[in-house]
């Protein structure tokens, strides 16, 4: 048989996330262009297969990638951790992520988008919902392709008056339709629906953002009640908390993405699961800002079969770019809440950050999953580390609670290379870090 262009992504444990929740022991995944197109053991594939790229090595974990529900890749990017965390959240955006936004250039929104994409990549993680761009979208879009992750982009709208960057609802429904027909859907990077939330967006944006989503088959996707203050503004305005507001209308559905969503009545985890409406939790952003995870309702959309994913948020927020330190801590959180050791499982959070993650972005026909016919998005973790000495009996186990991305050695997606020895191949970081530097400066001095 032909080995040209055949990879074997080769594993001790090759971990494939199925619904069966297979773990093949000194297994193999065939990658041909941008598919898998076989799973199984090394011994058989390498038979068929003998001249076949080799990438892993009999020691390795492979997973698929990791999926990421919401990311900031603009902004805060250029300050990384510059942010300080004696703050609260309104001052960590009002005081320095809008000022930062607003004194970015479009050449910062590449360069801040591929960085994150890199940090992204060598964490192991191969798609990502980003949470919307204020200005340049188009070169966002740039810097993810570049870098080669998969993912979704966005231009910011909001729509109410007094606002820096608003606009009225028609321009902002305009924009955001000419981004998906400059991204359409079905591209390794496409364009979403995306707004802003909060209380920054009226009715008539919110219903017709919800069915231009509808209507264009891809998502929509926005922030609501990371703390408890949308709930007061909303029940304010309306007389109704925000997510039973957003049922009322009609614009909830599984073509929608909430991002955070920490702080749900039950009327309105009702509401998230009678419309199959999906939520992007951030673990690691609500323990930065001290914005009270563990008084919200995510566990409980977890236990109630809800569409829930991970994320990682923003440099105001989460830091560092890494979902398998958001699935521990999500599933240490969930357990020490319900003080119930049977209540989650390293297993479950591994599922958030790929299965569940994949389909509760609308994606889990193409991704989250090591099967035939998927999308070749592959992680390879090295295991010679002292983390992983000795080996466990449960590779799951061990890669949730004694690792995380530093482990990432290899990552394909769509079945290109683009992490190999734990380093970026498609971009060359060397290049770019006296810029980030730089640009981190001009930045912090522009804003004082």
């Amino acid at each position: 048989m032909d080995d040209v262009g055949v990879i074997l992504v080769r594993g001790s444990d090759v971990v494939t996330m199925d619904s069966h929740d297979t773990v093949v022991s000194d297994g193999a995944v065939r990658v041909e262009g941008s598919l898998i197109t076989g799973v199984g053991t090394w011994a058989d594939l390498r038979a068929l297969h003998p001249d076949a790229t080799v990438i892993g090595n009999a020691d390795a974990i492979v997973t698929p990638g990791y999926i990421n529900a919401h990311q900031h890749m603009t902004g805060d990017r250029l300050v990384h951790s510059c942010i300080p965390d004696a703050i609260d959240s309104q001052e960590a955006i009002f005081g320095w992520a809008v000022p930062v936004h607003s004194a970015h250039t479009p050449d910062d929104d590449e360069l801040s988008a591929t960085l994150a994409a890199v940090e992204a990549l060598t964490n192991g993680i191969t798609c990502t919902v980003e949470a919307g761009t204020v200005a340049n979208p188009d070169r966002v879009a740039m810097g993810m392709l570049h870098a080669g992750i998969r993912g979704t982009v966005g231009r910011w709208g909001w729509d109410v008056e007094g606002v820096p960057f608003g606009a009225p609802t028609d321009e902002v429904l305009a924009l955001q339709a000419e981004m998906l027909d400059r991204h359409p859907t079905g591209g390794l990077v496409e364009a979403w629906v995306t707004l802003v939330g909060h209380d920054l967006m009226s009715d008539d944006l919110l219903v017709g953002a919800s069915e231009l989503a509808r209507n264009r088959q891809t998502g929509l996707t926005f922030h609501i009640s990371p703390h408890r203050g949308d709930a007061g503004l909303y029940l304010e305005r309306t007389g109704r908390r925000p997510v039973v507001h957003f049922h009322d209308l009609g614009a909830l559905g599984p073509h929608v993405l909430l991002a955070h969503a920490v702080h749900l009545d039950e009327q309105e985890v009702e509401c998230v699961l009678e419309t199959n409406t999906a939520v992007a939790s951030c673990p690691w952003a609500y323990l930065r800002l001290a914005q009270g995870f563990t008084a919200g309702c995510h566990p409980t959309l977890f236990h109630r079969e809800a569409r829930l994913a991970l994320g990682c948020d923003a440099e105001n927020a989460g830091d560092a770019v890494d979902i398998l330190r958001a699935a521990s801590l999500f599933v240490g959180l969930a357990r020490d809440m319900s003080m119930d050791a049977f209540s989650m499982t390293a297993h479950d959070g591994l599922a958030l950050a790929t299965r569940r993650g994949a389909e509760a972005i609308g994606k889990g026909n193409l991704i989250g999953s090591l099967e035939i016919g998927k999308q070749a998005d592959l992680v390879v973790h090295d295991t010679s580390g002292p983390q992983f000495l000795p080996r466990s009996t449960d590779a799951v186990r061990q890669l949730v609670w004694a690792s995380d991305g530093r482990s990432v050695r290899d990552v394909i997606v769509a079945g290109r290379h683009v992490v190999r020895d734990g380093q970026c191949i498609s971009v060359d970081v060397n290049s770019v870090r006296a810029e980030a530097l730089d640009r981190r400066d001009h930045l912090l001095r522009a804003r004082g």
